[in-house]
């Protein structure tokens, strides 16, 4: 599952230097620098591909501007099997995994009391709370929650 990034390796005219073009932009209209994992610590896509990047131990440095990666390979290295890194960069089913099921990421559902107010909440915060909602919406709540548990 997820979108395969289409990837062109192209390469520069520096020895040392490759440069990939996507199908999307990482980074916007900003460019992004990254000389060693340390620089590599946000949530951005550009900072995770950096991150994988360094991980092969093959790459020097990183440099990310929208849809165009460019990577200074350090010496002796080349550029075999960082495409695929691009390309798998948003696949998160590898094949071989199982995927969780629908009944393994439900939260467990408290036992029901019959009161609806008990019910919308379980612990004396939320109960509160419940108490200022129209006790039509908790009954319904209720009822719909019921039904799904019944399919």
């Amino acid at each position: 599952m997820g979108q395969l990034v289409a990837v062109t390796e192209k390469p520069s005219s520096t020895p040392g230097v490759v440069r990939f073009e996507l199908n999307r932009t990482l980074s916007g209209q900003g460019h992004e620098r990254f000389r060693s994992v340390a620089d590599a610590y946000g949530p951005t896509p550009s900072d995770e591909l950096a991150r994988r990047f360094f991980a092969t131990e093959r790459v020097e440095a990183v440099h990310v501007y929208s849809n165009i990666v460019t990577v200074d390979l350090r010496k002796g290295f080349d550029s075999e099997g960082l495409a695929e890194i691009v390309r798998d960069m948003y696949q998160y089913w590898k094949q071989g995994v199982e995927p969780p099921t629908f009944e393994d990421l439900q939260p467990e559902e408290p036992a029901d009391t019959g009161d609806a107010a008990a019910d919308a909440g379980g612990d004396s915060a939320l109960t509160e709370a419940a108490k200022k909602v129209p006790m039509h919406l908790l009954v319904r709540a209720r009822e719909a929650r019921e039904r799904w548990n019944n399919k």
